[in-house]
């Protein structure tokens, strides 16, 4: 039942979509059902119960919801030790706590995916010059530049790892507001052999933001020291209601533990104020909500590429995360695109997303986000910043069913205003 009054050409499409990306989905589900087992056997090892969904107040001594809640996310991503807390802001928090934790006066850190996101430069001190940053603690940036086809330069890496010897060789696994591909776990491992050949000590750390459970192997099981993410992104289930996470080799987690309450209390203090329960089921929930998500990415990747865009990944392509490529090539298409997300929504659907200015962007930034969790990138969304080459950057999907309308929604705004 057409609902939506979407034009038949899109339905059409849509049809075709479907059976060209069937055997992808079917890829997509098997992955659902190995990380959705994982994580229910991480409960069980983790010994939750029902008592565990109690929250606590002040100090938080003795939480063993919340200590139990470090032990699911520990099983889950192959950590030593994992710090969840409803505490982070953001990914971008979790993924400062770390930096901030592991590094010292004098220490360098080294970007080997080339420019880091927007948001996490100026705690870094690239952009913004605002106080309190890496920068103004004496710790350098250092980055190894991107082939010009947006591709590793696994022998540069490898040069500069040697040459400069980095406290921290940094890996964005997504690819931010660039075209440059998500890196999946062969890449990831690629650098890790590099790195550690070259420089031992330095320490490997990966802001995992968006691929959380997208494949079955995790990056800690590849060399990967330490690794940050968001809540309200795939690790969360569409569920938490905020917070993030810190997962890797125990001594890394416990400083940084030390950085977000003080050195000497750590893990050991942190009120959960009854944010337990919805963060377990946001873990429960995870694998499967981040398949739905990904389902959506290969239909939209499908979709777009029978109507004449020019997406990345491909449908077919091996995926890192949940963030599907469109390129639109000119503004007005990107605002279409970004209204018909919108008014696929169960939340917000009649709001017109514009173009405007947000903390931490260069640029003008355009954002369709009908969420139950404000800011919540694994529900349906997508985002751009108003600059070339018009691409939008799509990510999310409760369910697959939600997802796909979404996007049909979008090409019907592209295709009703040629």
């Amino acid at each position: 039942m057409n609902f939506f009054d979407i034009d038949e050409a899109v339905l059409s499409a849509a049809e075709q979509a479907m059976k060209l990306c069937a055997d992808k989905l079917r890829e997509i589900e098997d992955i659902q059902e190995y990380n959705q087992i994982k994580m229910i056997k991480a409960f069980q090892q983790a010994g939750v119960r029902e008592s565990c969904f109690s929250g606590s107040t002040g100090y938080g001594y003795d939480d063993f919801g919340r200590d139990a809640l470090d032990r699911v996310y520990a099983f889950a991503f192959d950590a030593e030790d994992a710090l969840v807390r409803h505490n982070f802001v953001s990914g971008t928090h979790a993924l400062t706590v770390a930096l901030f934790g592991v590094l010292r006066p004098g220490d360098t850190m080294l970007s080997v995916t080339g420019m880091p996101y927007d948001t996490i430069r100026s705690a870094i001190g690239i952009e913004g010059n605002y106080p309190g940053s890496l920068k103004d603690f004496g710790i350098s940036f250092e980055m190894t530049e991107l082939l010009p086809d947006g591709m590793l330069d696994y022998a540069q890496i490898k040069s500069d790892i040697e040459q400069k010897q980095p406290e921290m060789v940094y890996i964005q696994r997504s690819r931010g507001y660039s075209t440059r591909p998500t890196l999946t776990w062969r890449e990831i491992k690629k650098i890790c052999d590099i790195a550690k050949k070259a420089s031992p000590r330095s320490v490997i750390m990966l802001d995992n933001c968006y691929g959380e459970f997208v494949e079955k192997v995790e990056p800690l099981t590849l060399g990967v020291d330490l690794m940050a993410g968001s809540l309200i992104k795939n690790a969360g289930g569409g569920i938490a209601p905020t917070g993030g996470y810190i997962a890797g080799r125990h001594e890394l987690v416990e400083m940084c533990a030390y950085r977000l309450t003080t050195p000497g209390t750590g893990k050991e203090i942190g009120a959960t104020l009854g944010n337990n329960r919805e963060l377990f089921m946001g873990a429960y929930h995870a694998p499967h909500v981040t398949g739905e998500a990904l389902k959506t990415a290969v239909f939209a990747a499908a979709l777009f590429e029978l109507l004449g865009f020019e997406t990345a990944p491909k449908y077919s392509d091996p995926r890192g995360d949940i963030i599907q490529l469109i390129m639109l090539g000119d503004e007005e298409k990107l605002c279409r695109f970004c209204e018909g997300i919108q008014s696929g929504s169960a939340v917000d659907s009649f709001v017109t997303p514009v173009p405007s200015d947000m903390p931490g962007y260069e640029s003008q930034v355009i954002m369709a986000a009908g969420a139950f969790t404000l800011g919540s990138s694994i529900e349906l969304s997508a985002d751009a910043p108003l600059r070339e080459p018009y691409a939008v950057w799509m990510q999310g999907g409760l369910n697959f069913h939600g997802g796909k309308l979404g996007v049909m929604l979008a090409a019907d705004k592209i295709l009703k205003r040629k």
